[in-house]
């Protein structure tokens, strides 16, 4: 009996259960229909309009207003059959079949809306279709079952080709460009109806991720993903019948061509716009959030320091140049970037000759060496970590090493034995006079001192990105990785700044009619420690005062800095700052044409390009104008150690006469052995360094012979020696 009952009482369990989920299942289903009729099919939205965005200088005065919309609507019959062929291979291959609708994939994403596990996937053509026409990009439930229901009205109401071509239409392909016929135009020149299948392919797959994908900025990974993505694109109109696979095999990927900035970018004024959007980017606002408008971007660019900027290059730079008539002019690019290393906030930045001329920014391109403006990170390294030398001395300021040009490195995995500069060596050096003359020799034994690995750790923490050659190899040790001005401006204002972290930061503010995006402080936590950072800061002194980085000396301020000049002269660098601004500029020599980079050699027929001519050159002209005609703030250094001069170091150079390749190292002459630290006085080039004409320091008084420096050594004056006539302004006013 009471086995009846049990059985009885679990019959009845599972009838209540059966009858509780039919109760559902009729509510779910009685609520969608009452939710599809409710919901109507609306009108076009509002960003069918697009608005235009306000870009302002610091003081709040107009940079720049963009709302050009560029998109052109075409029919579906201009439209080459295979290319729309493309776009279903690449988004929904069930599109001529479905209903408009893919649940599985809707549910998918309204779970991750609200799991907050980011963006929504698994939408149909006419789904994605109706997101862009008749809905908003907001990642919500409620606009996710409006898109459900709207998708299914639509896929009823309209054909399939109608839904096509308002999908084609209606999407974001990047570079500003809305609808296939743009996107077109933006990245192949070409008007729809004349876009090869392979092309089609191309923009089909670039809708998945507009700025990630677009080949001229992708990195190597990006460029991997969108190949494979246009691989998958044709393999799938193979697997559908639409494409032959003997065309299929002989399909080569259509690189498109550089991106044309829009009009009224012309100047400095797009290298700003662009840097700006990026910045509104990262803080995770998509690009076509962007491109749609309504936003007030206010910049932290100061108005003044910005031309002051432009005119410095224009004078020290592009007067001297012949870019029509000779080759080497005609390649030569300069970029520059300017950060309060108090605050963060770029204040100045150069991006090249003009955004419509040459549409990308050198000041943020990572495509170049930075070369010796590395090695002060290997030394800030090594007092870091405490490192000691192969014989178990503490590295520091006054640490001797040997100065030998080709000398193989002592103690590390990788054989590595770079040459000098002019293959000169120096026999045993400081490390302060080893910084003052840009010795590779001895930065790559110090580089193994402290382990390659360190090093980049070190180097990541101080703001530099792991860009593609950044090998932790003792050949890093000579700056042979990817970075931007704006990277190792970031980098010398942490060092300015006490070793606290600074990110330069562009945006000073980002406002939309519908929301404030809160942007991040540019100023950090300690990346190193004070007594690092000034150490560092002190050693870099005497570079600007003694060694190669002479051009930007002064005594109208207080600088450190470091030149670079990477193989084959195809790139050169001074990065410099006062304890007020710090600025980056550097110079490429780029075929655009080619693609290639090319020596710097030449320039301005000036012999050997290196950091310590134009970039020095023009980072003194505009500093001395961005400070007022000059400052009184000195660095406030914390128990750094002083230089201790000792004996002289000889230099020997090789019997060859001819140019070394080697990167990195600058040009020296007689070594002198200042201190690193007190106030720097400008000094005249000693009868060696005037050999390379672009080495030749601004008209300053030149010390006195046996000046005591702070540390009680001698400085060993070398009175006046100057070079032969480098053709720079002579009317310049004298930097005292």
């Amino acid at each position: 009996m009471q086995e009846r009952g049990g059985g009885i009482r679990r019959l009845f369990t599972w009838r209540k259960l059966l009858g509780t989920l039919f109760t559902l299942c009729l509510l779910t289903v009685g609520g969608f229909y009452a939710v599809y009729l409710l919901v109507p099919v609306p009108t076009a939205n509002a960003e069918a309009e697009l608005q235009s965005n306000v870009y302002k200088y610091s003081d709040g005065s107009l940079l720049a207003r963009s709302g050009k919309i560029n998109r052109s609507i075409v029919g579906l019959d201009k439209i080459p059959d295979p290319v729309e062929k493309a776009f279903v291979a690449a988004e929904n291959k069930t599109f001529y079949e479905d209903a408009g609708v893919d649940f599985k994939g809707t549910a998918r994403g309204i779970v991750n809306t609200v799991t907050g596990q980011g963006k929504q996937g698994g939408s149909t053509i006419t789904q994605q279709y109706v997101k862009n026409y008749y809905l908003d990009q907001s990642q919500t439930v409620t606009r996710k079952l409006k898109e459900l229901v709207i998708s299914l009205k639509v896929d009823q109401r309209k054909s399939k080709e109608e839904i096509l071509a308002g999908y084609l239409n209606t999407s974001y392909y990047g570079r500003g460009a809305y609808g296939i016929q743009a996107a077109s135009q933006a990245y192949y020149g070409v008007d729809a109806g004349r876009l090869t299948v392979g092309q089609g392919a191309y923009l089909a797959a670039l809708l998945q991720a507009p700025s990630q994908y677009d080949w001229t900025s992708a990195s190597p990974t990006g460029r991997k993903l969108v190949t494979e993505r246009w691989n998958y694109v044709l393999d799938n109109m193979v697997e559908e019948n639409w494409l032959d696979p003997a065309e299929r095999a002989g399909l080569e990927f259509p690189v498109p061509q550089r991106p044309k900035p829009a009009p009224g970018m012309e100047g400095q004024t797009g290298y700003l716009v662009e840097a700006a959007n990026q910045e509104l980017m990262d803080q995770g606002v998509k690009e076509e959030d962007i491109k749609a408008g309504g936003w007030t971007l206010t910049l932290n660019i100061d108005k003044k320091r910005q031309k002051e900027l432009v005119e410095a290059v224009d004078e020290q730079l592009e007067s001297r140049l012949d870019r029509e008539g000779e080759e080497v002019d005609s390649t030569v690019q300069a970029g520059a970037t300017s950060v309060d290393p108090k605050t963060g906030h770029v204040v100045a930045l150069y991006g090249g000759v003009g955004a419509t001329e040459h549409w990308m920014s050198n000041a943020t391109r990572r495509d170049y060496q930075p070369a010796s403006t590395f090695k002060p990170l290997v030394f800030a390294s090594a007092l870091e970590n405490g490192s000691q030398t192969q014989d178990g001395r503490r590295i520091g300021v006054n640490t001797r090493y040997d100065g030998t040009s080709k000398r193989p490195v002592e103690g590390g995995d990788t054989p590595f034995a770079p040459e000098n500069e002019d293959d000169r060596s120096y026999g045993e050096v400081t490390v302060q006079h080893a910084m003052n003359k840009s010795i590779n020799s001895v930065f790559a034994q110090m580089i193994v001192d402290v382990g390659p690995a360190k090093v980049k750790r070190t180097a990541l923490d101080l703001g530099m990105k792991d860009t593609d050659g950044f090998v932790e190899q003792p050949a890093v040790s000579l700056g042979t990785m990817g970075a931007s001005t704006w990277d190792m401006a970031g980098v010398y204002a942490t060092l300015d700044n006490h070793g606290k972290k600074v990110t330069p930061a562009i945006l000073k503010s980002a406002e939309h009619k519908d929301r404030t995006v809160e942007l991040p402080d540019p100023v950090g936590t300690q990346a190193v420690s004070r007594q690092t950072a000034d150490t560092v800061t002190s050693v870099l002194t005497g570079v600007v005062r003694e060694g190669s980085g002479r051009a930007a000396a002064t005594s109208a301020y207080q600088a450190a800095g470091k030149t670079g000049t990477s193989e084959n002269n195809k790139s050169a660098w001074f990065a410099g700052y006062t304890p007020e601004l710090v600025t980056v500029v550097a110079l490429f020599g780029e075929d655009a044409e080619k693609g290639t980079q090319v020596t710097l050699t030449g320039t301005a027929n000036s012999g050997r390009a290196n950091g310590g001519g134009f970039p020095a050159r023009i980072w003194a002209d505009y500093t001395l104008d961005a400070l007022g005609g000059g400052s009184d703030a000195r660095f406030d250094l914390d128990a750094v150690e002083n230089s201790d001069p000792g004996p002289q170091p000889s230099t020997t150079p090789s019997p060859s006469t001819s140019p070394s390749p080697s990167p990195s190292g600058e040009p020296s002459g007689t070594p002198s052995s200042g201190t690193p630290s007190g106030t720097p006085s400008s000094q005249s080039p000693s009868a060696d360094e005037s050999t390379s004409p672009t080495q030749s320091p601004p008209s300053s008084p030149s010390p006195s012979p046996g000046t005591t420096g702070p540390s009680g050594g001698t400085s060993t004056g070398t009175g006046t020696a100057p070079g032969p006539d480098t053709g720079f302004d002579k009317d310049r006013p004298v930097r005292q």
